[in-house]
C-alpha cells in the first residue's frame, strides 16, 4: 500500500540510509550523493514527500504528518541501523523521528542535519512591521495585501500554502534535547534561509553532535561543497 502513497526509489544493499529533501525538492535533490553512498555497501531510500515530486497531496499536512508518512515507509521495508539525512524542511522531519524513534518504532542509528530548519528564527523589527502592514491591508481589504509574501509562496496551491504555514510555525527546539543518536550537522556559513546561529544552537542542544561549517556555501551546502560533503558523510556512516 505504501507504494501507492509515497513515490520513492530504493537501491543498494547494507545498512539503511534515508534521504529527506527540502521544501520544494524531490527524489532528485539527493540522488547524486545517494548513488555514491549506495556504492559503499548501503541501501539508500529517497522519497518524494507528500506534495512534492510525484507524490500527491489531498489535504493540508503538519510536520508530524510528514514524520508519520516517513516512519510508515521505514517500517514497510523493515529498515535496520538507519541513518537519516534531512535537508532544511527534511531536517524538521528528521528531528522529530530522531527524538521519537522509539515511539515511531524505527531502528534509528545516526542522524544527519543539513542546513536544517526546525527552530524559530530571530526576527528584527522590520519583519514585525511588514507583518503588521499586511494584517492592516488584509483587514481593510486593500489590494496591496496581495503584494506581501514571497513569489514562491504565492505560486503554491491552497493546500500547500496551508501545509507551509503548518510546517514553518512548528517550533521543534524542545525535541533537540531528546535526540540521543550520534548526529552530524552540516551548514553553509552564507546560509540566509537558516542562518548559522541555528546550526550552533542545534549543535549545543543535541548532546552527541558535531558541526561542520563550509566556507562560502549557502543553504544548499551539500551541493555547494559536493565532494567535501560526500567524503565527510561516508566517514560518518562507516565509523
Amino acid at each position: 500500500m505504501i507504494n501507492n502513497i509515497i513515490n520513492h526509489i530504493t537501491f543498494g544493499n547494507g545498512d539503511d540510509v534515508v534521504f529527506l529533501h527540502g521544501f520544494g525538492g524531490s527524489i532528485d535533490s539527493f540522488l547524486g550523493t545517494a548513488k555514491i553512498i549506495a556504492g559503499e555497501d548501503f541501501r539508500v531510500t529517497l522519497p518524494d514527500m507528500p506534495g512534492f515530486g510525484k507524490t500527491e497531496i489531498k489535504e493540508p499536512m503538519t510536520i508530524y504528518g510528514y514524520a508519520d508518512c516517513i516512519a510508515a515507509l521505514i517500517r514497510y521495508y523493515d529498515m535496520k541501523n538507519i541513518t537519516m539525512i534531512g535537508h532544511s524542511f527534511g531536517g524538521r522531519v528528521a528531528i522529530i523521528l530522531g527524538a521519537q524513534a522509539r515511539q515511531y518504532g524505527i531502528d534509528l542509528k545516526k542522524l544527519v542535519l543539513v542546513d536544517s530548519a526546525g527552530i524559530k528564527q530571530r526576527r528584527g523589527i522590520g519583519y514585525f512591521f511588514k507583518v503588521a502592514l499586511y494584517k492592516i491591508a488584509r483587514k481593510l481589504k486593500f489590494k496591496t495585501a496581495a503584494k506581501f509574501g514571497s513569489t514562491d509562496y504565492k505560486s503554491l496551491s491552497e493546500i500547500m500554502k496551508k501545509t507551509f504555514i503548518n510546517v514553518v510555525n512548528a517550533d521543534l527546539t524542545p525535541l533537540l534535547k531528546e535526540i540521543r543518536h550520534s548526529t552530524l550537522i552540516f551548514w553553509g556559513d552564507r546560509d540566509k534561509d537558516t542562518p548559522l546561529y541555528m546550526a550552533k544552537k542545534i549543535n549545543r542542544l543535541i548532546k552527541d553532535s558535531g558541526l561542520i561549517v563550509y566556507k562560502d556555501a549557502g543553504h544548499y551546502s551539500y551541493i555547494d561543497k559536493f565532494h567535501e560533503f560526500n567524503s565527510a558523510l561516508l566517514y560518518f556512516l562507516k565509523n
